[in-house]
């Protein structure tokens, strides 16, 4: 990194400006046109200690329109932040699609900190690499555009910017204890850098090592950069060929894979006299496995996924029948909105992770990307593909941050959803349950059947096993439900 950066560029005052207002122009016309695309940009300003990082941030803020601009700066994570997966924090601050992301310090700066101090080796650096890696190909393949800069001080030039910085009243203030720390382990930050640029560099997500020795050659490094990445995107754009149609990728769906569905026993029941003994068992002992989570800080987070009038509804409300009303959150999915549907599908589930000692339970989930979305057409084959492992990290995440995982999918058989739906049509205060798309969604059984059996096999992990509960005697399902999530946080307060 250091041999291509130190290359000792500079920028007379009178060239830089002479081309800053053509700059700056373009750049405010492209960030216009981003507006009205399908994608989002996210620039990170990273380096060593000195280069710049925030005048360069100062810079872009004052060349483009702020307006489309979400500058995010991550420091010390906060009490809320520690209470979640790393991730919670990058997640929920991703920017819009249309708009454009800047961030200070990111999902690096702590693996590569950590490396420094000798606080990890490098095969635990290289596990946080790949991690990071996956992230961003993940919103690569999102569209968004991901454009890294490593701002590149030689050694000399840093100590003698640190110097300058602290001469003077109004910049004295920039400088930490911790620069001048970081400074005497410039050759160990120089090394590790070059290390994890050599591993997270890639077409989609690239990385730029700009010389920060000029402020006039950095900033104006760093915005033709931006623009040209931005113009050739929005070409790109413009020129891409439209999408399949939704009948055209239903052909692309149809082989079956294996069928676990149909090993799921229907014909279980429980007399009432059993399930009311039951019910009061396994709810009190879900109450105290609650309270004992909370104490040890272990949150959950429980999924329900099933057919159209499988019961989600009535087994969540005997889970939470037996919880404290402080203790969960019930976080019902429908269709995106439009805040939602701007972003990644699981910025939405990002921000709803529990914080510590709580309980999340989703009615519906992520897994609409592989079910309903794929199904319906709304995702294309590609987008519903690599949704698989996608989620399969996601769940990793949760689990390697201590939370709980416990998904359900609830099933019944086609002729007992048929006599639900007839009676919820007979039932006044529960025809608003029915709807047409209900009926739309039952014409499609055998291709949601096919989209259930491949969910199971392809996302039933160590971090996240599904349990397929029998659903047609609604008894027998919330007793299976109630059982499998106690033995699920027992084995959590165990380990």
């Amino acid at each position: 990194m250091a041999d291509t950066a130190e290359a000792n560029h500079r920028l007379s005052k009178k060239e830089y400006e002479r081309l800053l207002p053509e700059l700056r122009a373009c750049l405010v016309q492209a960030q216009s046109s981003l507006r009205q695309a399908n994608f989002s940009v996210v620039v990170l300003i990273s380096g060593v200690d000195g280069a710049g990082k925030g005048e360069v941030v100062q810079r872009l803020n004052e060349w483009l329109d702020p307006r489309g601009v979400d500058t995010q700066a991550f420091w010390q994570p906060s009490d809320e932040e520690r209470e979640r997966p790393p991730y919670w924090r990058f997640w929920r601050t991703l920017p819009a699609r249309g708009r454009l992301g800047i961030f200070v310090g990111s999902w690096y700066s702590q693996p590569l900190v950590d490396r420094v101090y000798g606080k990890t080796r490098n095969a635990h650096l290289d596990r946080a690499l790949k991690r990071i890696a996956d992230f961003e190909r993940t919103l690569a393949e999102d569209e968004t555009l991901v454009l890294k800069f490593a701002l590149h001080l030689s050694k000399k030039d840093q100590r003698r910017r640190l110097r300058d910085l602290e001469k003077k009243p109004e910049t004295h203030w920039r400088v930490l204890p911790t620069d001048w720390k970081h400074h005497q382990l410039y050759d160990r930050f120089t090394k590790t850098a070059e290390r994890v640029i050599q591993q997270t560099h890639s077409a989609k997500t690239p990385w730029f090592v700009v010389e920060a020795a000029d402020p006039r050659y950095r900033d104006m490094t760093v915005g033709r950069i931006l623009l040209k990445s931005l113009q050739a995107r929005l070409t790109q754009r413009r020129h891409q060929k439209p999408d399949k149609s939704s009948s055209e990728r239903a052909v692309e769906v149809r082989k079956r894979g294996a069928d676990l569905l149909k090993g799921v026993d229907l014909n279980q029941s429980l007399s009432d006299k059993k399930y009311r003994k039951q019910l009061s068992k396994y709810q009190g002992k879900l109450g105290r496995l609650i309270w004992a989570a909370n104490a040890r800080k272990i949150s959950t987070v429980v999924v329900f996924e099933g057919w159209d009038a499988a019961g989600k509804g009535s087994a969540i409300r005997r889970l939470t029948e037996a919880m404290d009303p402080r203790l969960y959150r019930i976080i019902p999915i429908a269709a995106p909105n439009d805040e939602e549907r701007a972003h990644h599908y699981l910025w939405r589930f990002w921000r709803h992770i529990p914080r510590s000692g709580l309980c999340t339970i989703f009615d519906r989930s992520w897994y609409g990307r592989v079910l309903v979305e794929r199904v319906e057409g709304f995702a294309r084959l590609e987008e519903w593909k690599r949704a698989y492992q996608e989620i399969n990290d996601f769940e990793e995440q949760l689990a390697e941050s201590g939370i709980v995982v416990a998904k359900f999918w609830i099933h019944i058989s086609k002729d007992e959803q048929l006599r639900r739906f007839k009676k919820r049509e007979e039932t006044a205060y529960k025809r608003y349950k029915i709807t047409e798309e209900d009926w739309r969604n039952r014409r499609k059984w055998g291709a949601y059947e096919q989209a259930v059996n491949e969910m199971v096999v392809r996302t039933s992990t160590d971090c996240g096993r599904w349990t397929l509960i029998a659903g047609n005697d609604k008894k027998i399902a919330r007793i299976q439900i109630l059982k499998t999530l106690c033995r699920t946080l027992e084995a959590a307060l165990k380990g």
